[in-house]
């Protein structure tokens, strides 16, 4: 360390303990006086203004009298720096550099950091999402310490204003019936604390549930989320419940006439699982099954050998379907 360097008469100053913690300036600062700046001379006083500017521009303005004090005692700039990291305003305002640490990740430096924080900014500016969102440093401190990147960022935000700005009308009542309110998709989508995978399975449950919501049909979010877990897209979601809408309330009206019932989920099965389920107690057909059997009614309705069909049905444990 150098040594320190007077100051204008009248001014004091309190060196900095083992902590290197915050300065007291005396009496040549104080509430009411002019720029401290004043308190300094030459290549100190421009050293004082370079570091304030800096740390300004990491919205640490708090640390002036700080920098101020380190000055006065003649450490040079890159050490005033590296003294000023272990203030507990410095840390607070990267605390993401603190979880990286504890997830085995490299700390970013000042400059990455307020990179990383403005290219976050800047994409939820593109996708329209309101002021005061996911917009503060302290909204970014998980996503810096998870180590999100602005491409992951991005794409978490796509799926959000999916959700909250394109969505159709179907896809937003899907999401809600699952729980999430309006105003909750976003921060649920953009919580960094959820998989990736989970949110693209929340979102591909939602498109399948727009899907059926689309076509009048019900909603069953627990069959939704076994499809998109098994791997069905949207457009396989529109194909199936196309056919359900046209053919379901026929093959229930079947069922019905001759006293069997068929229920909306034996349809859903029937179309996206054909090889899955059994007919339910006693019975040995699973739902696609029973749904071929309905169609040989429609059929034998028309031909006028509905006796037939029906003693087929029997014979092929035919009871209630569940």
């Amino acid at each position: 360390m150098s040594t320190p360097i007077a100051t204008n008469p009248g001014s004091t100053y309190t060196s900095p303990g083992a902590g290197h913690g915050s300065i007291g300036v005396g009496s040549g600062v104080t509430s009411g006086s002019t720029d401290p700046a004043t308190l300094l001379t030459g290549a100190n006083r421009d050293a004082y203004a370079s570091l304030k500017a800096l740390f300004d521009s990491y919205g640490l303005g708090s640390l002036a009298p700080t920098i101020l004090g380190y000055v006065q005692q003649g450490y040079a700039a890159d050490t005033i720096s590296v003294l000023l990291q272990n203030t507990d305003a410095y840390k607070q305002r990267f605390a993401g550099n603190a979880i990286r640490q504890k997830n085995g990740l490299a700390v970013l430096s000042p400059a990455d950091y307020l990179a990383t924080e403005d290219a976050y900014r800047q994409t939820m500016r593109t996708a329209g999402l309101p002021t005061g969102f996911y917009d503060s440093a302290q909204d970014f401190t998980n996503f810096i310490g998870q180590d999100v990147s602005p491409a992951e960022m991005n794409s978490r935000v796509q799926m959000a204003s999916q959700a909250t700005v394109t969505a159709s009308p179907e896809y937003t009542q899907a999401l809600s019936q699952m729980g999430l309110s309006k105003g909750d998709m976003a921060a649920y989508f953009l919580d960094p604390q959820k998989a990736v995978p989970l949110l693209q399975q929340q979102a591909a449950t939602a498109a399948i549930g727009s899907e059926a919501l689309s076509r009048g049909l019900g909603f069953d979010q627990g069959y939704a989320t076994r499809l998109a877990q098994a791997g069905y897209s949207q457009q396989q979601a529109a194909q199936g419940y196309s056919q359900i809408a046209q053919e379901f309330n026929q093959f229930r009206q079947t069922a019905q006439q001759f006293g069997q019932n068929y229920t909306y989920g034996q349809e859903e099965q029937a179309v996206f699982q054909p090889g899955a389920g059994t007919a339910g107690s006693g019975g040995d057909l699973n739902s696609a099954q029973f749904q071929q059997r309905l169609a040989s009614w429609q059929r034998a309705n028309v031909s006028g050998n509905v006796g037939g069909s029906q003693g087929g049905l029997a014979r092929h444990g035919g009871g209630q379907l569940v």
